[in-house]
């Protein structure tokens, strides 16, 4: 049975959810996104535009649900024979891809809030303003939600991309510890004690 908690070499089925799940979000905001802003005006639009919020939101709520668990439960060593420089480079991804997760969904509550527009989440919950309505604020907060939006499609990219390269190229655990046992072939490189930053 899969443990709950992170392992010396594998991360729990705690992190896994947190982690695919994340992923999916991403995705669906991304597309949601992307899209929305064309689709003509009606009711549709406005579901859709709900929806990419409510998202957003959960998203900055699985951040900080991610982060608490993470503290609590630690994280796997690294897979002994990594190069110093690839460490230091998975570190200040994994920093970026957090501060990301954060400032995204922040400053899309920004732009709504200064575009004058209720949040709520799902339809259950209503959330506070940021900021009052103002147009000059709005037109930054959609600047900088539409820029960190592509800075974290980019480190997305290069975080699946790595995670590929050790699994094809180095043929080591890192992709395959994070998912369920049996996914994918386990490479029987030995993990080092120096934990995941």
């Amino acid at each position: 049975m899969m443990p709950l908690k992170n392992t010396a070499t594998r991360w729990g089925i705690i992190s896994q959810l947190l982690h695919w799940l994340m992923a999916i979000l991403i995705v669906a905001m991304a597309w949601l996104g992307l899209t929305m802003g064309d689709l003509p005006n009606g009711p549709d639009k406005i579901a859709t535009y709900a929806l990419h919020k409510s998202l957003g939101l959960s998203l900055l709520a699985l951040v900080v649900l991610r982060l608490l668990w993470r503290l609590l439960a630690g994280a796997p060593a690294h897979v002994a024979g990594t190069p110093p420089w690839q460490v230091r480079v998975a570190a200040a991804t994994h920093f970026m891809l957090y501060v990301l997760l954060f400032a995204l969904p922040l400053t899309g509550w920004l732009l709504n809030s200064a575009a004058g527009f209720p949040l709520q989440w799902f339809g259950l919950i209503n959330l506070p303003a940021l900021a009052g309505h103002d147009e000059a604020l709005h037109t930054l907060a959609t600047s900088a939600h539409e820029w960190l939006f592509w800075l974290l499609a980019a480190l997305v990219l290069a975080h699946a991309g790595a995670a590929l390269f050790h699994h094809l190229i180095q043929g080591d655990a890192t992709l395959a510890r994070m998912l369920p046992r049996g996914w994918l072939r386990t490479p029987t490189k030995p993990t080092q004690e120096n934990p995941d930053v």
